[in-house]
Parts: structure tokens; C-alpha cells; sequence
């Protein structure tokens, strides 16, 4: 009777732990992706203000009523001020001039930030002084409102991580592995710049350019799914999902802009692989690579790692396997 019984408690178990564990999943999940857009607000947010010291202290006061919103950086005249926003050093800028008032912004680095500003600056100037506003770095044609380059960066996470689990599910173990994520990742780069920027239009930079930060991203993506996987078994899919596709993606502030989403996550999404993916993206695609440099040191910096876990992880199994003694051959009796 007892054997009877033990699979049917064992059974009853895994029920009850599914029951649990779904529910508290789904939970989370959408406590990650859903709390940071419901807290978005600018905090820090690098705006650029050029003009007369005193025209200009005044600006810097009327942005100050906005406590915390906005990180002010001084600039000289409307030439710098301008630089300063096609080096993606800040977001936008106030320039007061004897003519007027004017506000610079760059709706590809963020149409919901130059949404804001515009709103904050122009929409709250006296009828008698209306603002001018020049979009220097405008999004692309093809994508205005920023809405599916900000959709991307899931596809891409997927990607990768479809092949780093290929990788390892189909048994590749060192160098024929590491060389297996890099190619498959050469080539996901080199078709997402062929739909979104030849097809799709919604990228207007250098193709290769492009291409390669695709590349590169999925190579983050992948090599720490295959990496943690061959390091800690199948709780490494487990882990590599919550980084990069659960956190990765909601933390990415990739629909609005890091410095939009509560403190501290945005920076922590910079880190991961979606989030400097997306940015370095969108330096090339718009900035003639302008701050490309930080995104692009996490995305090697993470697709080392991966591969290095992969290639070393392979060699510590093949090492640890006891080799069997070959059997003498049996003397004839």
C-alpha cells in the first residue's frame, strides 16, 4: 500500500508547487514591466541651457521649480548648446537669445523626451513670446514616435536567447560552440539591419554600423544563456531569462529614456545587455555613433564573459569525466 501512495503524494506535490509558483511568477513579471512605466517622470534629466548669464539664470530657476526633474549644463552659445545635443551629452536645450526663446531637442534620442520638454518650455511661454523650437537630430520618417524601436529590443533578447539555448540543448561544447554564437549572431545582425533599416526605415545611420550593434547584442544575449547554462546546468536558462528578457527589457527605459524610469533602475538597465544594446543602437543610427563608447564596453564585456564561461565551462566537464580503462583482450583458453 505505502508504494502506491508515494507516487500519488509525490504527484499531488508538483501540483501544488505548479499552483504556487505560476501565479507568483506572473505577479512578478508584471510588477517588473509594469511599476517602472507607471513611475515614469524625468529625474536628472540632462537639458543643456546657453544665453546672457542673467537670461540664463533665470531659465535655470524656472527648471529648477521641477525638483529633482532636471540636471541644468550651462553652454556658452546656441553653437554649443547644439553640440551638445548631437553628442548626446543632453537631451535638449534652452537658448535664450535677443530675439527670443528657443529649445533645441532630439526626438531621436527620445520622442517622449522632447514631448516633455516641449510641453515644459515651449507650452508654458507667455502668448506674447512664443518659444521656437528646432528639432536638431529628428527621429526617423519611418518611426516618429520612437514606438517600434522601442518594440525591438524584445525580438532581440528573444533571439539571443533562442541561440544560446540551441547552443547548448544541441550539445556544442568549446570552440565549435563560441564560434556557432558568433556567426549565428553575425547573421541576426545583418538581417535585423536588413528589415529595420532597408525595409522598415525606421534606422537612418551607417548599415554596418547598425548591423554590427544588432550583432553584437544578440551575442550578449546568447552567450549568457549558453554560458550560465554551461556553468550552472538548466538553472542558468533560468537565471540568464530573469536578466537579460524579464529585467533586461523592462529596465532597458528604451520607450522613453533611462533617466524617465524611478532612480536607480534606469541605470541598473544600462548594465544589461537589452538596455546598452538600445542605446548604442541608437547612437549609431542617429548620432553618428556620438556616446556609442559605455553601451558598446557592457555589450563586449558581457559576450566575453558568456563565451569565456562557455569555452571554459566545456574544458572543466571534459576534465572532470573519468576516462575508462580499455579492457585487456581475453587469452584463449
Amino acid at each position: 500500500m505505502p508504494t502506491a501512495t508515494a507516487p500519488s503524494a509525490t504527484a499531488g506535490r508538483r501540483t501544488l508547487a505548479v499552483l504556487v509558483l505560476i501565479p507568483t511568477v506572473a505577479a512578478l513579471a508584471l510588477w517588473i514591466f509594469a511599476w517602472p512605466a507607471a513611475r515614469i517622470a524625468p529625474r536628472d534629466l540632462p537639458i543643456g541651457v546657453a544665453g546672457p548669464a542673467t537670461a540664463a539664470d533665470a531659465v535655470e530657476r524656472e527648471l529648477g521649480r521641477h525638483e529633482g526633474a532636471f540636471e541644468v549644463h550651462r553652454y556658452d552659445d546656441t553653437d554649443a548648446a547644439r553640440s551638445a545635443v548631437e553628442a548626446r551629452e543632453v537631451y535638449g536645450a534652452v537658448v535664450v537669445t535677443p530675439g527670443g526663446t528657443q529649445l533645441l531637442t532630439a526626438s531621436a534620442g527620445s520622442p517622449v523626451v522632447a514631448g516633455l520638454l516641449r510641453e515644459a518650455v515651449a507650452g508654458q511661454a507667455p502668448a506674447d513670446a512664443p518659444v521656437q523650437v528646432t528639432d536638431v537630430v529628428a527621429a526617423p520618417a519611418g518611426d516618429p514616435r520612437g514606438a517600434v524601436f522601442g518594440a525591438s529590443l524584445l525580438p532581440l533578447a528573444l533571439v539571443g536567447a533562442a541561440t544560446g539555448v540551441a547552443t547548448v540543448l544541441l550539445g556544442l561544447r568549446g570552440s565549435r560552440a563560441v564560434a556557432t554564437l558568433a556567426g549565428a549572431s553575425a547573421l541576426a545582425g545583418m538581417v535585423g539591419a536588413a528589415l529595420a533599416d532597408s525595409w522598415l526605415g525606421v534606422l537612418a545611420g551607417d548599415w554596418w554600423a547598425e548591423a554590427g550593434v544588432l550583432g553584437l547584442t544578440v551575442l550578449a544575449i546568447g552567450a549568457t544563456f549558453a554560458g550560465l547554462a554551461t556553468l550552472l546546468g538548466k538553472p542558468g536558462f533560468g537565471l540568464s531569462a530573469v536578466l537579460t528578457i524579464l529585467l533586461g527589457n523592462a529596465f532597458s527605459g528604451m520607450s522613453s529614456a533611462p533617466e524617465m524610469l524611478p532612480s536607480g533602475i534606469g541605470t541598473l538597465g544600462q548594465w544589461l545587455p537589452p538596455g546598452a544594446g538600445g542605446s548604442a543602437l541608437r547612437s549609431v543610427s542617429a548620432f553618428d555613433g556620438a556616446a556609442a563608447g559605455g553601451p558598446l564596453l557592457v555589450l563586449s564585456l558581457w559576450a566575453a564573459a558568456g563565451l569565456a564561461a562557455t569555452a571554459l565551462g566545456a574544458r572543466r566537464s571534459r576534465a572532470a569525466t573519468p576516462s575508462v580503462p580499455t579492457p585487456a583482450p581475453a587469452l584463449a583458453g
